[in-house]
């Protein structure tokens, strides 16, 4: 009877060195044998398989059959297996990818095919990178904007990023910042506990936590729009003199309003203001942002601002100032008026329900004296520590401008006519349209160049140039070359006209230019 071979004698060892020793078959076995593992790959030997238990022999794998899979731990050091056997040690194996480039890159992508794995590179070097495919690179981008959109969510609209979320400046190349959280009831407590100690004292404002006139809310409400404090505050104390209730404006002479407005601008408001005061005066102040929206010169915001100030109404309330905070607190990436409903989303996230007049005052203060467009006091504002654009440090980015369009350029000719007490000839431009139902002097219409000049005097005179004025309106430069002429106290008057001295005529500012050269070249 055959005694069995003892395990791990010398036959098998001599067994096993044959086996180590055959050569592969195959070219591509043969070239992996060479040069050794693929990046990546584990050895076929023994040099990435864990120590053997003492006293056993290593066992290579059989022809034919495929390698083990790597190992997801880092490998170990090969282990020499017999005294006389030369060690082929395992290549360093490639550096994981770094954190940021899984985060933006699906682990999917990251795995190379079979067929598309790089050959292997010689003793000592780093395998030479792989071209990049278009089809990879394509999934790539796919994956950052994802990554980015995550970032910088769409509004309903598909406009802007997601209020709270660090935008960067349009144009800036200043990477994102981290999102911070946006600004919410808190932030607007801050708010009111600034307001109360720092707020403006303006005529037309009632007391923190009193409720306001509402004839009062709304006479200041229409002319400042798009109009400053500085310039309303005389003009609302003369009406609240001349006309202390609306059932007084709205018994009031056209004319006597539009001459106590003028001056003022935008001179369809005076109109609308005389037109409102009537429908309340008959039927009284809607209580509502909906009901006042109705009323003849209110619109989205002045309605949301009575609603606010003078009912209780927890109405967002947006004007060029609140704009602004709202942009500089999310960085936001487009134009406020491009994102409305985005930026009353994100004022009526902080607006505190029991203060919301006081709150879209607080709100319009902190923008006229703390977050204005060019010098903003971030130092002392009650809302920094959540504001994007003021760790960013780049808050005069924003808000992000709008392009402008290119203003029209108009020409016209103006006629000054004057008798000896002082007295101007005038006239009244149509109710409707640009300075609607003002006085004017004589003159063209403005549009192109006027060819013959004096065509549009009102009667023959002794008509000379005193040269030219221009005015700026919102989209439109005009040029007027003004005409004098000394006319005598009989001087006839034309249908439709009236001689005023200019102090008392209540001129719009474009026509006082045309005056005062006038009466400068007299003079």
């Amino acid at each position: 009877m055959k005694k069995k071979a003892r395990a791990g004698g010398p036959a098998d060892r001599r067994a096993a060195r044959r086996l180590a020793a055959r050569k592969p078959k195959n070219r591509k076995s043969a070239k992996a044998a060479k040069s050794g593992p693929a990046p990546g790959r584990p050895d076929t030997g023994e040099a990435l398989r864990p120590p053997a238990a003492a006293g056993a022999l290593p066992v290579a794998p059989a022809r034919g059959h495929a390698p083990e899979p790597a190992p997801a731990v880092d490998a170990e050091p090969a282990v020499e297996a017999a005294p006389k056997r030369r060690v082929t040690r395992s290549r360093k194996a490639p550096a994981a990818p770094e954190a940021s480039e899984i985060a933006e890159v699906p682990a999917a992508e990251t795995a190379v095919p079979k067929r598309r794995r790089a050959r292997t590179a010689g003793a000592g070097e780093e395998p030479a990178p792989e071209p990049a495919k278009p089809g990879r690179t394509r999934r790539a981008a796919a994956a950052q904007r994802s990554v980015v959109s995550s970032l910088f969510a769409a509004t309903d609209d598909g406009d802007g990023p997601e209020h709270g979320a660090a935008a960067p400046a349009a144009g800036s190349g200043r990477p994102a910042l981290r999102a911070l959280p946006a600004p919410d009831r808190a932030a607007g407590r801050a708010l009111l506990a600034w307001y109360d100690r720092h707020r403006r004292s303006l005529p037309w404002r009632a007391e923190p936590g009193e409720t306001a006139d509402p004839y009062r809310v709304w006479l200041s409400e229409i002319m400042l729009q798009q109009t400053t404090v500085a310039a309303v505050k005389s003009y609302y104390e003369t009406f609240l003199t001349r006309w202390p209730t609306i059932a007084d404006l709205a018994a009031a002479d056209d004319g006597d309003v539009m001459a106590a407005w003028a001056g003022l601008g935008y001179y369809a408001r005076a109109r609308n203001l005389v037109a409102c005061a009537r429908v309340v005066a008959a039927t009284g102040f809607p209580v509502s942002r909906e009901g006042l929206a109705g009323l003849p010169g209110v619109g989205d915001y002045t309605s949301a601002a009575i609603a606010a100030i003078a009912f209780g109404e927890p109405a967002p309330v947006v004007d060029g100032n609140v704009e602004r905070v709202v942009a500089r607190l999310t960085r936001l990436a487009r134009p406020p008026k491009t994102v409305r409903r985005e930026v009353e989303a994100i004022v009526a996230a902080m607006l505190p329900a029991d203060r919301p007049g006081d709150f879209a005052q607080a709100m319009m203060d902190l923008g006229a004296t703390i977050c204005t467009p060019k010098s903003p006091a971030c130092g002392i504002c009650p809302l920094r520590e959540g504001c994007a654009a003021s760790a960013a440090g780049d808050m005069l980015d924003y808000p992000v401008k709008a392009p402008r369009r290119a203003r029209s350029v108009w020409h016209g000719v103006a006629f000054v006519a004057v008798r000896p007490d002082g007295a101007i000839l005038l006239r009244r431009r149509p109710a409707r349209g640009l300075l609607g139902g003002m006085a004017e002097v004589f003159g063209s219409a403005w549009g192109g160049p006027v060819a013959v000049p004096l065509e549009h005097a009102p009667f023959d005179g002794g008509w000379a140039g005193v040269g030219s004025i221009t005015h700026g309106f919102t989209h439109a430069e005009l040029t007027v070359d003004v005409y004098s002429a000394a006319v005598p106290a009989d001087a006839p008057t034309p249908a439709g006209a009236w001689w005023a001295l200019p102090d008392d005529a209540g001129l719009p500012t474009v026509m006082k230019k045309v005056v005062v050269r006038a009466l400068a070249m007299a003079g």
